[in-house]
């Protein structure tokens, strides 16, 4: 089944104006000014005048399996549904472990991952969870990422943070090495992903690997950079020394005494000199979002969901005034170039057919992999267990 849709005004995410896209099975086969093709039993035709057509959303951040635990038993979050990914028109996902490394498993994130995948979407892993030494499969990190296929890389391994197993930096380099060389030897990204607690000068550690060792900044993927006003300042820093910065949205508003709102921490990273392309946002949905008095104890528990993405990319738009071709690229192609997830995050001839379609501020149709997931606002696939 091929689907041509008409007159599309398309951000790839650059603005390449008013297009028409001819999918064929799950890629994109031509784009151009006018494609002149009868509807058939092989060939449907959609019109898309007055919509704007993005690339589907990447989300580099969610624990897909469920997370949590902090309040005890009853505190566990679920696991993530299908149709919580197509209303947020997010297309490809990376799903990790987080806190619990002790009675959550690499394998139930696994088993998730090729189960989004048979429901439509595409989805990768992180092996590993906060705790070094961390979690594995095959008992190494770099094996893990080098021979099965979903895994790209490792974390979310906690730093800064007093969950965190406080690794030294000869753990630090030591897991970050095998990482790389696991993600060199399977073709892959091999990257850490860090997670970023609210002690004072949080990047330090990394900078430690790299003064230590042959290892860059950009073999880290640290997030939370927004969690507090201090952090975001130190990730200035990090970001104009190359590092990547990757802003969570979904901690907003449970949060607004401590957060930096995602879409103004965008605009305060790229006025101070980081690099866009080094910005990325990640949602951390089915995470839960704790917090703590200053005795370690928790006094709030909340749970993020992948919308706040797409809520805080409509913000970086409407009210801070980016331009939606530059705000798009923090969700699309930056976190596809950085994870190496090449027919990902942008809208071209070859590239996966993930696309979102957009009337005004809200989300119209959503297609993965060629296949209607949303249409006209109404979910057409769901989970297997979904009402």
């Amino acid at each position: 089944m091929m689907i041509l849709f008409k007159k599309c005004d398309v951000y790839s995410p650059s603005h390449l104006g008013i297009k028409d896209i001819l999918i064929a099975g799950s890629k994109i086969i031509a784009i151009a000014d006018d494609i002149k093709l009868q509807e058939s039993s092989f060939l449907k035709i959609v019109q898309c005048n007055g919509l704007k057509l993005i690339p589907g959303l990447v989300d580099g951040h969610i624990h897909i399996a469920g997370a949590g635990g902090e309040g005890g038993p009853s505190t566990r979050t679920p696991e993530l549904q299908l149709s919580q990914l197509i209303e947020a028109g997010v297309t490809t996902v990376i799903g990790c472990l987080g806190t619990d490394g002790m009675t959550r498993s690499v394998e139930s994130v696994l088993m998730k991952a090729k189960s989004l995948r048979a429901e439509g979407v595409s989805c990768w892993i992180y092996t590993g969870a906060y705790q070094v030494p961390t979690p594995t499969i095959t008992g190494d990190v770099g094996k893990d990422i080098a021979v099965i296929d979903e895994i790209i890389g490792v974390g979310e391994i906690a730093i800064s943070d007093h969950r965190s197993s406080c690794p030294n930096t000869d753990e630090l380099l030591k897991l970050t090495e095998h990482a790389r060389v696991g993600g060199m030897l399977g073709g892959k990204a091999g990257i850490v992903n860090i997670h970023l607690g609210d002690a004072h000068n949080p990047f330090q550690p990394l900078y430690d690997v790299t003064a230590k060792s042959m290892i860059k900044l950009t073999q880290f993927f640290p997030t939370h950079c927004n969690r507090n006003d201090y952090t975001l300042e130190d990730a200035k820093e990090y970001g104009k020394k190359g590092g990547y910065v990757d802003i969570t949205t979904s901690s907003y508003p449970y949060f607004p005494e401590y957060e930096v709102k995602p879409s103004k921490a965008v605009i305060d990273l790229v006025n101070a000199g980081v690099p866009l392309e080094n910005i990325t946002f990640t949602s951390d949905a089915c995470g839960s979002l704790p917090g703590f008095d200053e005795n370690g104890n928790l006094v709030k528990l909340e749970m993020g969901l992948p919308c706040a993405n797409f809520r805080e990319l409509m913000d970086m738009v409407n009210v801070e005034g980016f331009p939606l071709e530059k705000a798009l690229t923090v969700i699309t192609c930056n976190p596809a170039d950085i994870l190496k997830l090449k027919n990902k995050g942008r809208i071209a001839e070859g590239k996966d057919a993930d696309l979102v379609f957009l009337s005004g501020n809200e989300i119209q149709h959503v297609i993965a992999m060629g296949e209607f997931m949303m249409r006209d606002k109404i979910i057409l696939k769901k989970g297997s267990y979904e009402k």
